[in-house]
């Protein structure tokens, strides 16, 4: 019998930033997140009583720096890494993000030992910058959570538990988790293309969990990492994408499909530039949010160093009501900072638009999000 994780979730303060959700917690626990895997024995479903709009924010990849195969490590051991965002993700009722690599200090790699092997391995003193940047759930479902073999994904889950951070994504592991909070259950899971994941193009094991989510939870939130990779893979193709020999996934039917078997949010990344958002039924889709918290290792160049950060306001029945797109930029070492000109949220519109026929969002220079009554 798989058991259920009780997370307290940890007060830690970065960089002279205090976390808004932590000192809620600590002041009267009303945080408290549960994440269970897929084949947990169901409760009674609890169906929310909540009546104001639900807030959720989403980034795409963080990988906040790697000790392989050299130490390459932001300032001020990466305290300031999220200090322009944090304020957004810590606000939100759930923030969501991606988590690009193995949190641990030992392991062999996986992917070689030379300069060119992109394995990325965050040292386990990192794992409180992530609780403390406000997030509730990362996606494990990537192309390098296995780059330190079993080692790094025992020790990603193992951190990951320790700061009250639900995640999944790993075949035979966490199928899926369900986070409470304040009154919410949100059910997510995540799906990759790489053998070692959950994948997005087995629909009838999407179709389960999904399925079984919707049992145990209020809002779905799915979460994707598929595409091809590059500056010059900005636009949403039709149909399956190939890249490295690998079938990357067929977006735009699986995004729909997830929705159609009721999912109520879905966002990608994986591409590591940003791709179009849609309103599809109803329901958000971002078909890619980037690179997000990439200071080493990542080509930041151009529209690669592109960093949103995603909020939407849903019903409660997991409906659409509008969003914002806030404007980053990474530069190496650094991590995400304001982006006076709205260069990312100029970006997603033009794809946007670009992209998907129809669309029943429009997206203003500043990034607003509104439905096109």
């Amino acid at each position: 019998m798989k058991t259920i994780v009780l997370a307290t979730l940890l007060t830690v303060t970065s960089g002279g930033c205090n976390s808004e959700k932590a000192q809620q917690q600590q002041a009267g626990g009303q945080q408290q997140q549960t994440a269970m895997t897929a084949q947990q024995p169901q409760s009674e479903p609890l169906k929310t009583k909540r009546t104001a709009p639900i807030t959720i924010a989403m980034t795409g990849d963080i990988m906040m720096g790697t000790t392989f195969p050299t130490r390459m490590l932001p300032a001020n051991d990466g305290k300031d890494l999220f200090c322009d965002t944090k304020e957004i993700t810590q606000k939100a009722d759930i923030a969501v993000g991606n988590l690009e690599g193995a949190v641990c200090d030992g392991g062999t790699s996986t992917k070689g030992t030379g300069p060119n092997s992109y394995a990325f391995r965050m040292p386990t003193s990192y794992a409180p910058l992530l609780k403390d940047a406000g997030y509730d759930f990362l996606s494990m479902a990537n192309n390098h959570a296995r780059d330190f073999g079993d080692v790094g994904i025992a020790s990603t889950e193992r951190v990951l538990k320790e700061q009250g951070i639900a995640f999944c994504g790993i075949k035979g592991h966490e199928q899926s988790a369900v986070v409470e909070l304040d009154g919410v259950r949100y059910g997510i899971c995540a799906f990759g293309h790489n053998s070692y994941t959950l994948k997005h193009s087995d629909l009838d094991l999407v179709k389960s969990i999904i399925d079984d989510l919707k049992e145990r939870s209020d809002i779905v939130i799915v979460s994707f990492h598929g595409g091809a990779e590059g500056r010059t893979k900005n636009h949403l193709p039709y149909g399956p994408e190939t890249f490295l020999g690998e079938n990357r996934g067929d977006l735009r039917k699986f995004a729909h499909f997830c929705i159609d078997n009721g999912a109520d949010v879905v966002y990608g990344h994986g591409p590591h530039v940003v791709r179009a958002m849609e309103v599809y039924n109803g329901r958000f889709i971002a078909y890619s949010l980037g690179n997000f918290c990439t200071p080493y290792n990542v080509s930041l160049a151009g529209i690669s160093g592109y960093s949103p950060v995603v909020t939407i306001r849903i019903h409660p029945d997991g409906s659409f009501i509008d969003g914002k797109i806030h404007s980053f930029i990474q530069t190496k070492g650094v991590g995400p900072r304001h982006d006076a000109n709205n260069s990312v949220a100029h970006e997603i519109k033009m794809l946007t638009e670009s992209d998907i026929k129809g669309s029943p969002i429009r997206i203003d220079r500043e990034g607003n999000i509104t439905l096109d009554r």
